[in-house]
This record gives C-alpha cells, structure tokens and sequence, in this order.
C-alpha cells in the first residue's frame, strides 16, 4: 500500500491571480535555479488548494524564464487532484495526490518547491517538521518558497528556505509584499505573516520591530505620496536600509511593492511557552 500522504487538508481557499506577487518574485529571484543544469526543472506547487488554477498561473509565469519546465501539483485532497488532472498536461503540468513528503512519481529532482497558505492552520511547533521533508526533496542548492497571502493577492509574506549542510532547513529571506495603492500602513501585512512568525509580532521580537519601522517610515515620507504611492514605498525602504535593516535586492523591487531582509535580522528571538 502507498503511505498515507503528510499532512492535513486545508480549507483550500484559491482565486486566480491570489498567488501573482509571488509568482512575479520567484520568476524573477529563482530565475539562475530554474535555468540551471537540471533539465528539465521540476517545480512543484504544494497544497494548490480546491481549484488547480495556481498550478496553471506558475508554470505560464515560470515558463518565461524556460520553456521546458515541468510543474507539479501536489494536494492531500483526493477530490482537488481529480480536479486538476482533468487540466494536466504531462509532462508539462500534472497533478498527484501527496503531503509534506513531496512525491514525484517519476522520481525526477526538484528544483523549487512553492507552499503557500499550507502551514496556516498548524501549530508553529510543526512548522520546522514540514520544512524539514519539503526541503529533503530538493536539490542541493533548490528553494522552498512558504507563506500566506490574503484572498485576492494584496498582500502576502513568505520565506526562502534551503537545506543546509546538516539537512536541516535554513531560512534566508524574509519577503513583504503589498498592493501600494490605498495603503495605509505597512504593518497591515504582520495579519499574513508565515506561521514561522504570525504570533511574533509582539515587542521584543525582531519581527515586531521591523513593523514598527517599517510605520515609521511610511508616516515620515507621506509627503511624497503626492508623487505615488511607489516613490514613497521606496523613500521608506531605502529609509529602513540606512537605519540598518539588511535589506536584499534594489529599487527595481521595491517599485513592486516588495521588501526582502536578510532571514537573521527577524527571525523569532525568543522560545514559545
């Protein structure tokens, strides 16, 4: 018999376009991995949710960046696989049933793992466990790609993960992305912080810290919201850079609405009791 897949079924949420920012970041971010030696590149979407429309909107988006890249859906609900096999189009883009294990039928590498709102409905104890099997999955050198966005896509959180040298999984990013238009304050997103970090948004925390400058700063550069939206979401990053925040990428990101810091300076400071 097939061992039971890894996890449990989540509420399955999905609206076409929910997953455009992070799809624009790791078409972009991911490019060198997905052109890389393994040919073709196996992505996998884990999780995709009661509609396989994510899956379809990856591999279109990931296909810019190589033609022959093969996207993988994978969800723990036998009825949404069913649903996206009637769309599959193997090799290209298929669809089978699995968890936090990642099967591959075929057995074939892969590169990238996206999952997104997965880990919103368990306990932060178990997050290090489910990073743990998606990334054994992965090449030396593939990323996980975890976190949570709202329903329509406006603002969404998540983090870069590889396997480290001792298996273990090993954070580097932390990514921010908003709708820049009618925001009224940056911290609305700590609402869509991955589960690593949704319940640290509290003082003391390193999170809860980059929150709070990130208000600051967005306040201090109003002015400029006379020019857009976008020159002020810059001023405030660039403001957050001075201030010492190891900020990653340059302004061509952060014109998107986007802020990626080093994993370090947010990871959670203090154990859960």
């Amino acid at each position: 018999m097939a061992a039971r897949p890894v996890g449990s079924i989540t509420r399955g949420t999905t609206n076409p376009n929910r997953l455009r920012r992070v799809d624009r970041w790791t078409a972009a971010t991911m490019a060198p991995l997905v052109r890389g030696p393994v040919a073709p590149p196996l992505v996998v979407d884990l999780g995709y949710g009661a509609s396989p429309v994510t899956v379809l909107e990856l591999a279109a988006r990931l296909r810019r960046v190589r033609a022959d890249v093969r996207v993988l859906g994978v969800e723990i609900d036998p009825a949404r696989v069913d649903r996206g096999l009637a769309v599959a189009d193997p090799p290209a883009v298929d669809f089978v049933l699995g968890g936090f294990e990642v099967p591959v039928p075929d057995g074939s590498p892969v590169v990238l793992v996206r999952a997104l709102n997965v880990l919103r409905q368990y306990d932060e104890a178990q997050v290090v466990d489910a990073w743990t099997r998606m990334v054994a999955r992965l090449v030396p050198g593939g990323a996980l790609v975890e976190g949570t966005c709202d329903e329509l896509g406006r603002l969404a959180a998540w983090v870069d993960v590889r396997r480290g040298e001792d298996g273990l999984p090993a954070p580097r990013t932390l990514t921010l992305a908003w709708r820049l238009a009618g925001l009224e304050r940056p911290s609305v997103v700590a609402e869509r912080l991955p589960k690593v970090l949704i319940h640290r948004n509290v003082p003391g925390e390193p999170v809860h810290a980059l929150m709070t400058d990130l208000d600051r700063a967005w306040a201090r550069h109003a002015p400029l919201g006379g020019y857009g939206a976008r020159q002020r979401f810059v001023a405030t990053v660039r403001e957050l850079a001075d201030r010492g925040w190891p900020v990653v990428g340059g302004p061509a990101r952060w014109r998107l609405g986007e802020l990626t810091v080093a994993w370090p300076s947010v990871a959670p400071a203090q154990p859960r009791v």
